[in-house]
């Protein structure tokens, strides 16, 4: 039946695998509960066309299985009473009611079955909806601490990210501390070089005063002697 084949995910469906699925599962939660409600009118509607059926294949069926019982009933009192032809008659009588009873048995097995399932299927989303109610606050709430927790995991994210900068920064930095000291280092050399050549002129001339001042002085012993 077209009911059955419509709602036949209803009785396999699992709320927290279609919660799951969902990309947005607060709206999810919202919508299973209005769709579920509106099969559940449905369902109810189709399951009580279903009953009624299952109600009328009975009648009808115990219907036939009285009158075949009275058919046999009436043919021995016939025979009883020395009418074969009317015995007879009871008995064909029964043989066509006969006749029907199978289908007339195998159409109402078909209403019994379509019955229960439909039955089953009215439970299960009720079941469902009651399930989903009770636990609505609940899911949202737990929706709502992991949202607040994957803005705390992007926020740790940045930090880590700042953190990274950071210690390009004090990298790069102490690569300029080295090449300053490196600088200072050279022009400290450059410097002692310089002081060096001062000193080595200084001597040059230091040695020329010496020798004026010796010739001074042999030119000071000279005059004397005379």
């Amino acid at each position: 039946m077209g009911i059955l084949t419509r709602f036949k995910d209803i009785m396999s469906s699992n709320i927290n695998a279609l919660l799951d699925k969902a990309e947005d599962p607060e709206k999810m939660i919202d919508q299973c509960l209005r769709n579920l409600n509106s099969d559940l009118g449905k369902v109810k509607a189709e399951t009580a066309s279903i009953m009624a059926e299952e109600q009328r294949a009975k009648r009808v069926l115990d219907d036939c299985n009285e009158e075949i019982a009275k058919m046999q009933e009436y043919a021995v009192k016939a025979l009883q009473a020395g009418n074969e032809d009317d015995a007879r008659k009871f008995l064909e009588q029964k043989a066509s009611l006969t006749s029907k009873q199978s289908g007339l048995q195998e159409a109402y097995d078909l209403a019994h079955t379509n019955a229960t399932n439909m039955r089953e299927m009215h439970d299960k989303l009720i079941s469902d909806i009651n399930e989903l109610e009770s636990r609505k606050d609940m899911i949202k709430g737990k929706l709502a601490v992991a949202k607040t927790q994957d803005r705390i995991n992007k926020m740790t994210s940045s930090v880590a990210s700042a953190n990274n900068s950071m210690a390009s920064f004090n990298k790069y930095e102490e690569m300029a501390n080295k090449a300053i000291d490196k600088a200072n280092a050279m022009a400290e050399l450059n410097k002692s070089s310089a002081d060096n050549s001062i000193k080595d002129l200084t001597k040059k001339y230091s040695s020329e005063s010496n020798a004026s001042i010796d010739s001074e002085l042999e030119a000071l012993k000279a005059s004397l002697n005379k």
